[in-house]
């Protein structure tokens, strides 16, 4: 568990101790950022902040940038949320044995692994013949997606290629276009199955001039990358923003991760200013540079978080210094964070930490102890997520930049984001119409919020097989102990002696104690864990 805590804590304590290689441009460190005061300046169009001293608590800045670069935009500017590659699962976490249901977008999706032609599949996850949902059927002895209301069977290119019901000798009702289902054009890259959010045939080969996000570190071989997923109970804004937000880290996650302590503390956590300088921001993202390293916001989905900026940002920083560079070729490290709106008040979010020290870690430890410390840090500021996100929506999501008082220079990456939700998408995901994003889900109990098991264990092929496991250990060790009991209650005192039945007896509850604990063991490991801030 160290070895797990370690490798999350990295990233975190260095932001939180490193030294400052940099200024901010922010031309009055004391006074607050205004979240319109972000402005493209001169032709190398590069963030820099004005902010000017505010006359009272409620007075606005003097030097705003005029509406065009506030409001929202229209036209080729506009980010097409559906012009976009969207990460659907890891690999690792897919059974070709069955299919899979995914929502992505609002869109109800079936993954499934065509052996004909040796590639996974994305369709429409519904039977044209009665929209029974195809993730509940199944794969036939031919390798064919077969629906289980009626037996419909489809192959990868979505023909239909059976109705059983349609007699043998009348018209070929399969081969009609509405007994088709919609595939949409996917790709494995980084071990993530991706697909296009488009099914219209013009879009077939759109692989061939658009490509998904290329994350170099997540194809070098010298890097270890275990991966995990989590659907998480608030929406796709809620969770980016939090993502790229260090500020929060050694509250909200207090006693989960750790941290050197800096040499002026001035409460129990040791937060501090956190130097972070926006470089540049368009429809497609932007980018930044912190006190550890860099930050890359690749929309809509990918938020990097590195030692080393992505080669074709080189230019935009300035070259390190001989030290640095030396330091740098030893030891890199990345957090990559992909965000995946699933529809309002739902996204999910797979995740990896790419790093090229310690590497043997990873071929020892069983992936799924990793993933319970990554599921507590998650855990741990998800109700205050959930909460948030509903204050705002109350306020207006368009209205955040008047809700929210932004005063320091660690909320430049939230605020940037911010931004850009509302310039190039009018602060709101596209679902074209497919749900009231005003309308979100009421909040369930705790324990269902927090719930592990649907949202990550089922999901996880790791933990999913630790799950079963640990279960039937449990099972064991119960059946030993009631054993042990059965047989000094069956023998007579002759047949053992005294310290043999003594040694049975501390087994028999040994194994029960181990079974009890084992208990709490998997219920909290896999199905609920609450972190109350309180009383860390």
């Amino acid at each position: 568990m160290e070895a797990v805590l370690a490798a999350c804590a990295v990233p975190s304590s260095r932001i939180l101790n490193s030294k400052p290689r940099f200024r901010c441009s922010f031309s009055n460190p004391r006074l607050p950022i205004s979240p319109n005061s972000l402005i493209i300046g001169g032709k190398s169009s590069r963030f820099t902040t004005a902010v000017s001293a505010p006359t009272s608590s409620t007075a606005t800045p003097t030097n705003s940038p005029p509406e065009s670069e506030t409001g929202f935009v229209s036209g080729s500017d506009k980010f097409d949320w559906y012009a976009n590659w969207y990460p659907v699962m890891p690999v690792c976490d897919l059974d070709k044995k069955v299919p899979h249901g995914k929502k992505v977008m609002g869109i109800d999706l079936v993954v499934w692994w065509d052996r004909n032609e040796k590639q996974w599949k994305v369709m429409d996850d519904a039977c044209p013949h009665r929209l029974a949902p195809l993730s509940d059927g199944r794969i036939d002895q031919w390798g064919r997606l077969q629906c289980v209301y009626h037996g419909w069977c489809f192959n990868g290119s979505g023909d239909c290629k059976l109705i059983p019901q349609a007699p043998p000798d009348g018209p070929p009702v399969h081969t009609f276009k509405q007994a088709c289902v919609a595939v949409y054009p996917s790709i494995v890259q980084h071990d993530i199955i991706w697909f296009w959010p488009n099914s219209d045939p013009k879009y077939k080969n759109i692989i061939e001039t658009n490509k998904p996000p290329y994350i170099p570190e997540l194809e070098d071989p010298s890097f270890t990358k275990l991966m995990a997923n989590r659907d998480i109970p608030y929406g796709y804004d809620v969770l980016v923003e939090n993502l790229m937000d260090p500020a929060h880290v050694p509250y909200a996650h207090y006693g989960l991760m750790r941290f050197p302590k800096p040499k002026e503390k001035i409460d129990r956590e040791g937060g501090k200013p956190l130097e972070i300088n926006v470089r540049k921001q368009d429809s497609k993202g932007f980018f930044s540079k912190q006190e550890w390293g860099y930050s890359n916001f690749i929309a809509p989905c990918v938020y990097r978080s590195s030692t080393d900026p992505l080669p074709e940002q080189e230019n935009e920083f300035p070259a390190p210094a001989a030290s640095d560079k030396a330091a740098s070729s030893k030891r890199k490290l990345s957090l990559i964070f992909i965000c995946i709106p699933v529809s309002p008040g739902r996204s999910r979010l797979i995740w990896t930490f790419p790093r090229n020290f310690g590497v043997f870690i990873d071929k020892i430890v069983p992936r799924w102890v990793f993933h319970i410390g990554q599921n507590t840090i998650l855990d741990s500021d998800l109700h205050l997520l959930h909460v948030e996100e509903r204050k705002i929506l109350e306020r207006g999501p368009k209205n955040w930049q008047k809700a929210c008082f932004i005063p320091t220079k660690s909320d430049a990456n939230v605020v940037t984001f911010r931004r850009w939700f509302n310039k190039y998408s009018g602060a709101q995901v596209d679902w074209r119409g497919k749900f009231d994003p005003s309308l979100l889900p009421p909040t369930p109990p705790r324990e269902q919020l927090f719930d592990r098991y649907w949202s990550h264990v089922e999901n996880c092929s790791s933990c999913k097989k630790a799950h079963k496991y640990l279960n039937a250990l449990e099972v064991i060790l119960q059946i030993a102990s009631v054993a042990m009991i059965g047989v000094m209650a069956v023998m007579n005192q002759t047949t053992l002696s005294k310290v043999a039945r003594i040694a049975v007896l501390v087994a028999a509850v040994l194994s029960f104690a181990a079974s009890k604990w084992l208990s709490h063991f998997i219920y909290k490991t896999f199905h609920y864990h609450d972190y109350n801030h309180a009383l860390v």
